[in-house]
């Protein structure tokens, strides 16, 4: 049976990444869809890039771009290092491109400049790093830094009143345009929960694996997921994007 499979924010952690894949017991036939920042956090962030790459080569893998991707994407192409991203998990990051040879940094380049600002799949389910604005969709959106930035989606969704039903004008257009909507971006963490989180018809897999908690791969059709260890424990030496 082919499953779509979402995971979100890896943050270099590559031995999170490596367990939560064995853990989820991924077939060929599956479909993995990622919801960006690959970078930026704990020590393997170029290596993350190294196992995706080719691990894409047998895998039907999509992956979103995320906003630390954008990141690192600029500082990959021109060498200029953004102060807020370096404070924000760029460090660890330039510090594991060290040493990269031509082809490899080529390689990189063009996994990212790949990546995707969303997709919308064949139940009407949409996979985006953050959000969109506009009530007509993200083809319509008038910022793209929208996509991997936005947060209002994720805190509509989270607040709704439960009592509005959809029929109703004053339920929010955005929620209607789509059967389900998979993001990143914001931890559960800041919520006090360690799992995935689902606000109307918007589901947050953003399980804090840049700080303490964990990396999460869920199942889209049954809802089931599978989580890594506390990712810190798996790199007792780091702090990742923690303070």
């Amino acid at each position: 049976m082919k499953r779509t499979l979402v995971i979100g924010d890896i943050h270099g952690g590559l031995r999170a990444l490596v367990q939560l894949l064995e853990r989820v017991e991924i077939t060929e036939n599956d479909k993995i869809v990622f919801l960006g920042d690959y970078v930026d956090g704990w020590s393997e962030s170029a290596q993350v890039i190294d196992f995706l790459i080719q691990w894409s080569q047998k895998q039907d893998c999509i992956f979103i771009r995320g906003n630390h991707d954008v990141w690192c994407h600029e500082w990959l192409m021109n060498d200029v290092i953004n102060d807020i991203w370096f404070l924000h998990g760029g460090k660890s990051t330039i510090e594991s491109y060290q040493n990269m040879d031509p082809l490899r940094k080529e390689k990189h380049l063009e996994f990212f400049a790949n990546m995707k600002d969303y997709v919308v799949d064949e139940h009407q389910n949409l996979f985006i790093h953050a959000g969109f604005s506009s009530m007509h969709g993200p083809e319509k959106e008038h910022y793209a830094t929208n996509f991997s930035w936005d947060r209002t989606l994720w805190e509509m969704a989270l607040t709704m009143d439960r009592r509005i039903t959809k029929d109703s004008l004053s339920y929010p257009k955005r929620l209607l345009l789509f059967n389900e909507i998979y993001i990143g971006h914001t931890p559960t963490l800041h919520y006090n929960i360690d799992i995935p989180m689902q606000g109307c018809n918007v589901w947050n897999i953003d399980t804090g694996a840049g700080f303490y908690g964990k990396l999460t791969c869920l199942d889209t059709a049954t809802k089931a997921f599978w989580q890594s260890d506390i990712v810190q424990n798996l790199y007792p030496t780091e702090k990742g994007r923690n303070k």
